[in-house]
């Protein structure tokens, strides 16, 4: 409930429920996708407490929240009644962020459990190193069991996420990839193979296996990413041509029977080797480049990384690095990112010791504490970014740093954990030599100060002019309360003259006590009710002394002449508008004998509630003590 309001907020700002087709979330980030950006609210949600900047990249409206982003992420689901299952992008995204989003859609789920996995064989490493266990001993043994489980069954982990982007049965796509990587299977390449295929060019395959007479190249799949991708996609479309064909009332078992029986043999046939020869290529493709110059590889990585990351394109070397930590057991490209975060750091850590604005010193610490643990996305978009000049003064520190990693030959052993646990990530678990680790924290303690250094003499600009957000006009579409900005949802305007009431001092519970909803009450000097919305009579009782109103924004207001008054039997009063009727702000709705009223014994105090105020975020009253029809009375945020 902590965060519900936040979350109402943000569903309202990007268009509403009906203007979501999906949402997930990353580290730091809401992913929507929607049918129509125009509709989200980006300047105001930008404003908003609690949200550190919103993008749109990869095909995706993203909502940078913080690390508490799954909080918020729950709320929203809640709120909206959402699948937490990713939908296919609009067919109208292009072939670039469709890309993106399918990658970062199978991956994001799995990193959170990667890193903890990675963490721990990094940390089993580095007991062996410091001589606290050996490989022979049960402990070693069990935690580098923990450690290698995920990434050795990353087939199967692989099918779940990706059969959730590409609408397959998710129990079947699992099948697909524990098919890939069955014991069994790898138990048939010992000995000498039927024949050879291809023999002769690099791609030559021995042939063990044949499945009704079609040779099987077997292929060692433990740890791979592009086989089981590729295969789930071939089921996709499997399914789909299933779903066409088959009678409703066996297709439970049906399809999955059909799909299994024909991704599977072509996935072992034709799919996999292609897929891994593929990533061979790209594997190879990849050192090439590094080994020709490790130095400017380090350099353009290090210093665009968090260009990557504001545009998503990080997601694009995720699975190459993957690719490489299968084939070869270590991975250069995202080692060489790892200065990136603690330039980044040190950027923040310099605004911090050197701004004056209480704000932005405020933002800087968490910022600061997330970018030490490698996540970096809060100081990008809360501090750096806007201020322009850290944000370069991060991306050449961590160029630097990154051409350094290059230059001793820093590579990732394994995918564990981020920023200061990321160290790990260069020990080598089957031993050799380690001592690039000592480098690897020199260099991104260099880093981190270097970004500090160039960032504090550089210098920078103000982020906020001010302590507080300057309160736009109401014509805007948002309010400001102290140093919180708002929606307008609608504004009521006073349907009386005379002299302020606060609610609570209304001589009756039910309105007093707030249970007939938000509002204020007027004590009328003029016998006039006027409408203070345009909209349509919901409701006017048969003595006239009471009238509801549905304004066209949608709120229900409820206008009760008086206390008391319906004993009256409409003696004092006359209606100028029937139930159905569509009144416009101003018009005469009921006329009453303020002098009758008060001779028979009644108060005139006339409470105006929002009876549906529970669905907004607040109702603001006004704060004058004498008002005239027309003038601004309340108003409604979301």
């Amino acid at each position: 409930m902590k965060y519900e309001a936040l979350a109402k907020s943000i569903i309202e700002n990007v268009g509403g429920t009906k203007n979501i087709n999906d949402v997930t979330h990353c580290v730091t980030r809401l992913r929507f996708k929607l049918k129509d950006d125009s509709k989200a609210n980006t300047n105001f949600l930008k404003k908003m407490d609690g949200i550190v900047t919103v993008i749109k990249s990869g095909g995706q409206y993203q909502v940078v929240i913080g690390n508490h982003v799954p909080d918020v992420y729950d709320e929203i689901v809640k709120i909206g009644n959402f699948q937490t299952s990713n939908q296919e992008l609009d067919n109208d995204t292009n072939i670039f962020n469709k890309f993106i989003d399918l990658i970062s859609g199978i991956f994001a789920p799995t990193l959170g459990t990667l890193a903890a996995t990675g963490m721990i064989k990094g940390f089993n490493a580095l007991f062996v190193a410091l001589g606290l266990l050996t490989i022979e001993s049960g402990t070693y043994q069990l935690l580098n069991a923990i450690g290698d489980s995920l990434f050795y069954f990353f087939p199967i982990f692989l099918a779940l996420t990706a059969s959730k982007k590409m609408k397959v049965n998710q129990f079947t796509a699992m099948a697909i990839g524990a098919s890939l990587v069955y014991p069994t299977l790898s138990g048939l390449t010992a000995g000498e193979p039927l024949y050879t295929l291809f023999v002769g060019t690099i791609i030559e395959s021995p042939v063990f296996i044949e499945f009704l007479g079609v040779p099987v190249i077997l292929m060692s799949y433990a740890s791979s990413v592009i086989p089981i991708i590729l295969s789930i996609l071939f089921a996709s479309k499997v399914e789909k041509g299933l779903k066409k064909l088959i009678p409703d009332v066996v297709k439970t078992f049906l399809i999955p029977f059909f799909t299994l029986l024909v991704v599977v043999p072509l996935t072992f046939i034709i799919i996999g080797p292609v897929a891994i020869w593929a990533g061979n290529l790209v594997g190879a493709g990849t050192l090439v480049i590094y080994n020709l110059s490790p130095v400017l590889a380090g350099l353009i990585i290090g210093g665009y990384w968090q260009v990557f990351v504001i545009f998503g394109l990080h997601w694009g070397l995720v699975p190459i690095a993957l690719n490489n930590l299968a084939l070869y057991g270590f991975d250069p490209v995202l080692a060489m990112s790892f200065a990136a975060s603690f330039a980044q750091t040190g950027a923040v850590i310099a605004v911090f010791m050197k701004t004056k604005e209480k704000k932005l010193k405020s933002l800087s610490i968490p910022s600061i504490i997330s970018g030490l643990f490698g996540v970096t996305e809060p100081a990008i978009y809360g501090i750096t970014l806007p201020l322009k000049k850290p944000f370069i003064m991060s991306c050449v520190a961590g160029g630097i740093g990154g051409a350094a990693i290059g230059l001793i030959g820093g590579k990732f052993y394994m995918v564990g954990g981020l920023g200061i646990f990321g160290i790990t990530n260069f020990l080598n678990p089957v031993g050799g030599n380690n001592a690039t680790v000592l480098g690897i924290a020199t260099i991104v303690t260099g880093s981190l100060i270097l970004g500090f250094i160039l960032t504090y003499l550089v210098g920078f600009g103000k982020l906020y002019e001010d302590e507080t957000i300057i309160a736009k006009s109401i014509n805007e579409g948002i309010v400001g309360l102290g140093d919180e900005v708002y929606i307008v949802k609608d504004t009521i305007e006073s349907p009386l003259k005379g002299s302020v009431v606060t609610l609570s001092d209304v001589q009756d519970e039910a309105f007093s006590s707030g249970a007939m909803g938000k509002g204020i009450a007027i004590d009328p000097v003029e016998g006039k009710l006027v409408s203070p919305v345009s909209g349509e009579i919901t409701m006017i009782f048969p003595t006239s002394h009471a009238v509801g109103i549905t304004s066209d924004e949608g709120t229900e207001i409820l206008i009760h002449i008086g206390m008391d008054t319906v004993k009256m039997n409409e003696e004092g009063f006359i209606p100028h508008v029937k139930q159905g009727d569509r009144v416009i702000k101003g018009q005469l709705l009921i006329e009453f004998d303020i002098f009758k009223i008060q001779d028979a014994g009644y108060s005139v105090i006339t409470p105006i509630v929002i009876t549906n105020s529970k669905d907004y975020l607040d109702v603001i009253t006004t704060d004058k003590e004498l008002i005239d029809p027309k003038d601004q009375l309340m108003t409604i945020v979301i």
